[in-house]
């Protein structure tokens, strides 16, 4: 995703300068930086940040650094557009607030890119508009081809590969969450089953999600919002279809990056908007969404191994982060 957010920059982001590539990796860097025509490289994350020609920093790094890196941002005074998770962690998640509250302005954005996709941009404008009526259901089911390591967990679906869904349904219902189920058929080989979970919200909605990590057949997101007076699906995106001996068909994509494309694009924009003027998108995440996500995936793996529906026990919602999103703060 590193590459791929340096060429957004490069290509799809007028106003945009790609001035550094930060990777542990130099000649991975190099590499980038030269396909792209960035001014330069680096390796130390935190001394790039520092650097007096960067005005603003998208971190794409593995999960664990992102907190700390969104941290150096904000003193460093640099808005960041930070992929998700901000952390695993609920606690890493506040003790960034906590950074972003004392800096006195919102400095971190949040990747979740699939608030910018014209599926749920439409699922949200269709309840907006009254023509649902009420919000009662929302399913979502997220399948990838294969498990991207050895060691993947059940529990490492509902933190790594869930959380967007987390994200999306909150934001498309505008409720939060106020309790979490989650369940996996018995299979008798080692690969990671799938996980379903059901939450309800605070708005009396009920959210059922899966994750199958292991589909085999291609990388596949669908969603349904059900409301009072009718419900809104996504359409599954193919450009072509192919019939032959006897048999029609359309392909999958291998993973997210083909399929979201768009919406990374819209979100980095989103993005460079926020860096010039200082006004936070409005339907952008930040970190208050980030310890959203990190709190429902924590209690998600609890309710996974008790077998048993599990409380959502969030604290309460700062008021730095309850002022409106679009505000200059």
């Amino acid at each position: 995703m590193g590459a791929d957010h340096a060429a957004i920059v490069a290509q799809d982001m007028p106003g945009a300068l790609l001035q550094v590539v930060c990777d542990m990796d130099e000649a991975r860097a190099r590499a980038v930086a030269d396909t792209l025509g960035a001014a330069d490289i680096g390796t130390d994350p935190e001394a790039v940040i520092a650097r007096k020609d960067v005005d603003a920093v998208i971190i794409a790094s593995p999960d664990f650094t992102h907190a700390p890196l969104s941290k150096a941002c904000i003193a460093a005074g640099k808005r960041a557009l930070c992929e998700k998770p901000l952390s695993q962690s609920a606690d890493a998640c506040r003790e960034v607030m906590a950074a972003e509250e004392a800096a006195g302005a919102r400095h971190v954005m949040l990747g979740f890119m699939r608030r910018y996709d014209q599926s749920y941009v439409e699922m949200r404008a269709a309840l907006d508009s009254g023509a649902l009526g009420r919000a009662l259901m929302m399913h979502n089911f997220h399948r990838n081809v294969e498990t991207p390591a050895a060691d993947f967990t059940g529990a490492m679906a509902i933190t790594n590969s869930a959380p967007h869904e987390f994200d999306v349904a909150r934001h498309v219902l505008g409720a939060e969450y106020s309790s979490i189920t989650a369940h996996q058929p018995r299979r008798s080989d080692t690969r990671v089953a799938p996980v379903v979970m059901v939450l309800e919200t605070t708005d009396a909605q009920l959210v059922t999600i899966e994750i199958n990590n292991n589909a085999a057949y291609g990388y596949d997101v669908r969603a349904e919002l059900v409301g009072e007076a009718g419900s809104v699906s996504m359409n599954t995106v193919a450009h072509t279809r192919t019939d032959m001996k006897l048999a029609s068909a359309t392909r999958y994509d291998a993973d997210w990056r083909s399929r979201y494309h768009e919406a990374y694009v819209r979100q980095n924009r989103a993005f460079l908007r926020f860096v010039e003027t200082g006004t936070f998108p409005e339907i952008a995440a930040d970190c208050w969404d980030g310890y959203c996500a990190a709190k429902v995936a924590e209690t998600g793996v609890k309710a996974l191994e008790t077998g048993t529906k599990q409380p959502v026990e969030m604290m309460e919602k700062p008021e730095f982060y309850a002022m409106l999103k679009g505000g200059a703060a």
